[in-house]
C-alpha cells in the first residue's frame, strides 16, 4: 500500500512539474524601433508596479502577445493619451506614471552615431 501511495505521489508531482514546464513566462524586456530613438519596455518593472496583476494592461490597454503591436507610434502619443490606450493608459497627465509630454528621452533611446 505504501509503494502504491509513492508511486501515485511521485505521477501527481512528475504531471504538475510537467504542467508548469508547458506555462509561458512573460518576456523581461521588449524592444520597439522608432525614428525618435528605440524603445526598451521593461515588463519586470511595470510588473512590479502594478504588484504582478496582468489584467492591469492585459487584455484592456495591450493583447498578451510579444508580436501585437503597441499602436503608440510617433504622432500618436497624444490621441493615446487622451484615450487612455495603448502606454497612455497609465502615460498621461495626472496618470499613475509619468506624462509622455516632454519626457521623451525616458523611453527612447537614440544610438550614437
Amino acid at each position: 500500500m505504501k509503494k502504491l501511495l509513492a508511486i501515485a505521489t511521485g505521477l501527481i508531482l512528475l504531471l504538475a512539474l510537467g504542467l508548469l514546464a508547458q506555462q509561458k513566462t512573460a518576456p523581461k524586456t521588449l524592444g520597439f524601433k522608432s525614428k525618435m530613438g528605440d524603445v526598451t519596455f521593461d515588463h519586470v518593472k511595470h510588473s512590479e508596479r502594478v504588484k504582478g496583476d496582468c489584467k492591469v494592461c492585459h487584455d484592456k490597454l495591450f493583447q498578451q502577445d510579444a508580436k501585437a503591436p503597441l499602436n503608440f507610434k510617433a504622432g500618436m502619443h497624444k490621441p493615446a493619451e487622451t484615450a487612455k490606450t495603448s502606454c497612455g493608459g497609465c502615460h498621461h497627465a495626472g496618470g499613475t506614471a509619468f506624462e509622455s509630454k516632454g519626457n521623451c528621452a525616458k523611453c527612447h533611446i537614440k544610438k550614437a552615431a
